[in-house]
């Protein structure tokens, strides 16, 4: 009355008893007003079809969407499809009141890896949409870990009557599900489906004269089933699904339906012609007036009280397909009240009130579309962009009763509309294992079974050097008995210890040392014996001993990524640099004498051209090992220091320049020479200690052979640090 007041929206039902052929007649009798089938022709003035709802089946609403999307009229159907299905752009006018498939799909994944369930059987109808089914999960289940047991396909329940005359194939099929030692059966829960499923447990039960109610199976349903839909549950014992989870549409109490199904008898219902029919079927009894005669059915008081019902017969909550159809005729009413304001502010009204022969059912889908309202039970109802209910699942736990009344327990949900990380949410409880086999102990690993799933294997004794845990999942280092790993600790160069102080110190004392050398040079910057051979070079060189030196605290303490990309590349590039210094001092040096010959050709390479091309061109190829090195893998840089040494070797005594290059690279090779040895036969710290010692040892080489000498003749006897000293010459 607040949607639409002044306003009775009338309706039709239809029954398609699960029957293309009776779905097709049924919709075209819709849209018809006669009782003759003339969809084209409306001589009805008071029957206008608006909107259609349903239908329950996926096959029966797509049969009725086919005729009712020539005409663009909407139906809103209550039926749960398969997540392949996409019907937007064929039936436009198609809505569902159902959250989208493939939520639910998920959430059986999810359900399955929450409790460790990962060796199952499916149990699907044996038609296309059981196919779809099968063919749409077990990738999902593989993709997890979740191994599939067997797939049974179902016999629709006309087909099972008359499968029964091939008994093999019946016990065959039957044993699979209640004998085998599969704990976890994953049902697509079509009405037909569940309920010749319920017929092929009863049969077995009696060709096999079993007595146990409980099967000992998880049994997971989808949303399809409903306990009330079928009145058979009346002659057969389902206490088999007790403790079953299943997946139904999300619900919710609608405030007064309680109250109206207490005070709902035949008599409070005029004009209802179905209470009367569904009173005699629930209570089996009959009206006085009732043309059937059942001799065992009592007489029908009405006062029988719908609360007395067994919930296999009837829920006194509202189901979830319930609740779909509520929404549905709300989202209809509200569609209409959207079209009245719409009409109202354009002016398109006749006395104010809808005009039900100007308005089209086409009309609605525009508003349908962006539909979103709260119900009277606070939950906001829309339809996302496929035309889906904008919502999600809830998980239930059944508890079901001797005399077939039963308990419903939300356990969980599967919300996709949940903030992330709480899209699926379930309460723990103690439930069966669902494994092929057991785990393997600690000390045994898992071998595959040939023929077997990959989630069947059996237990075989680790491999030597290996461990597994209680998984079965190997792991290197064990200990003797193969059951328990041993611990690896970091082997590295610490500055506590007193190996990694003794060579700290030294690499510090070598660093002063060096930065003395470099403030005695450029304090006597003007001495011959400083300027006499490339100052520049001479500083270079300085330089970069001292930050060889400080290079070697790189190499000790805990190892990060980024020491570990410093140590080589960062050493290598200034050792280049300090031996591309010397190897320029050198080449000076034999072109020096060499120019003072007459007639030489040599005069044009003296100067300091030569001796910056030689400096910046060796460092620049070591810089390009080095970003090759980083960037694949680390190679081992050679440098050839052998050459241009022994040409200087005969060069005069007076000019020391020579000997000490000549002696100080004999060191550097000596010392980098033993250092190979050294390091391929250690391990672990001691390899580090052996790098950093072949640092120190032919950086102090370089720096005790070529400026020890010189140091002394600037300090102690600077008389000596004079022009005509420096080039004398011994014959």
């Amino acid at each position: 009355a607040k949607i639409l007041p002044n306003v009775t929206l009338g309706f039709r039902i239809f029954d398609s008893y699960t029957n293309a052929r009776m779905t097709h007649q049924n919709t075209l009798k819709l849209l018809s007003n006669t009782e003759r089938i003339f969809p084209n022709f409306k001589c009805e003035k008071k029957k206008n079809l608006i909107a259609v709802i349903g239908g329950l089946d996926s096959d029966i609403s797509l049969h009725m969407a086919i005729l009712l999307g020539i005409y663009k009229i909407p139906q809103i159907a209550s039926c749960v499809l398969a997540p392949v299905m996409r019907l937007g752009p064929q039936f436009p006018s198609f809505y569902r009141m159902v959250p989208n498939e493939a939520y639910q799909y998920k959430g059986i994944v999810y359900l399955l890896l929450h409790f460790h369930w990962i060796w199952v059987g499916i149990v699907a109808s044996g038609d296309d949409n059981g196919e779809i089914f099968v063919q749409t999960l077990i990738p999902m289940l593989s993709q997890h870990g979740i191994c599939t047991a067997f797939t049974e396909k179902i016999f629709a329940i006309s087909q099972t009557a008359e499968n029964l005359s091939s008994l093999g194939l019946f016990r065959a099929k039957s044993f699979s599900m209640t004998i085998s030692k599969i704990k976890v059966l994953v049902v697509c829960a079509e009405p037909q489906t569940t309920t010749a499923l319920i017929w092929m447990i009863y049969f077995f039960s009696l060709l096999e004269g079993a007595t146990e109610k409980s099967m000992g199976k998880v049994w997971i349903m989808t949303a399809h089933w409903d306990f009330s839909l079928e009145t058979m549950h009346r002659a057969s014992d389902i206490q088999v699904f007790d403790g079953a989870l299943s997946f139904v549409i999300y619900s919710k109490e609608v405030l007064g339906f309680a109250q109206f199904l207490q005070n709902l008898h035949p008599d409070s219902a005029k004009g209802d012609g179905f209470i009367r029919i569904f009173w005699q079927q629930a209570f089996n009894c009959l009206f006085p007036d009732s043309n059937d005669h059942r001799e065992e059915a009592d007489s029908c008081t009405g006062l029988e009280s719908l609360k007395s019902l067994p919930g296999t017969l009837f829920e006194m909550s509202m189901t979830g397909q319930s609740y779909s159809i509520y929404n549905a005729a709300q989202a209809i009413a509200y569609t209409l009240h959207r079209l009245n304001l719409f009409r109202i502010k354009h002016g398109a009204m006749v006395n104010g009130r809808l005009d039900p022969q100007n308005l089209q059912p086409w009309q609605l889908n525009h508003f349908l579309k962006s539909i979103s309202f709260n119900n009277s039970g606070g939950d906001t109802v829309s339809f996302d962009e496929n035309g889906e209910l904008a919502s999600g699942y809830d998980i239930v736990n059944w508890v079901i009763f001797p005399n077939h009344s039963f308990f419903k327990v939300k356990v969980g949900m599967m919300d996709p509309w949940a903030l992330p990380g709480q899209e699926f949410r379930v309460n723990e409880k103690v439930l069966p294992l669902a494994r092929c086999n057991d785990h393997c102990h600690p000390g045994y690993s898992r071998k595959k079974k040939e023929g077997k799933p990959f989630c069947c294997y059996d237990c075989a004794p680790c491999p030597d050097g290996m461990i597994s845990d209680k998984n079965g999942k190997r792991y290197r280092f064990p200990n003797k008995e193969q059951d328990q790993c041993i611990p690896r600790l970091l082997n590295f160069l610490s500055f506590s210890e007193p190996f990694g102080i003794t060579l700290s110190l030294l690499a510090l004392s070598f660093s002063l040392i060096t930065a003395f050398v470099l403030r005695v040079f450029t304090k006597y910057q003007d001495t011959p014996i400083v300027k006499a051979n490339n100052r520049d070079l001479t500083y270079a060189l300085l330089i970069c001993l001292l930050f060889c030196f400080l290079c070697c605290f790189l190499f000790l303490g805990w190892p990060h990524t980024v020491t570990c990309y410093l140590r080589q590349t960062v050493f290598g590039v200034i050792f280049t640099v300090a031996l591309s210094s010397i190897l320029a001092k050198t080449v000076t040096v034999v072109l020096a004498f060499a120019v003072t010959k007459p007639g030489s050709r040599m005069l044009k390479w003296v100067g300091k051209q030569i001796s910056h091309f030689i400096l910046f061109g060796c460092s620049f190829v070591q810089v390009c090992i080095c970003t090759v090195w980083l960037s694949t893998a680390p190679p081992f840089p050679n440098f050839d220091i052998f050459t241009v040494a022994f040409l200087a070797r005969k060069l005069p005594d007076s000019f020391n320049e020579a000997k000490f290059i000549t002696f100080s690279m004999l060191v550097f090779c000596s010392v980098w020479l033993s250092f190979v040895p050294s390091y391929l036969s250690t391990k672990g710290k001691y390899m580090v200690a052996v790098e950093i010692f072949s640092i120190l040892a032919s950086s102090a080489g370089l720096l005790g052979c070529i400026f020890a000498p010189k140091c002394y003749i600037i300090i102690l006897r600077p008389h000596l640090n004079t022009k005509d000293q420096l080039t004398w010459r011994k014959y």
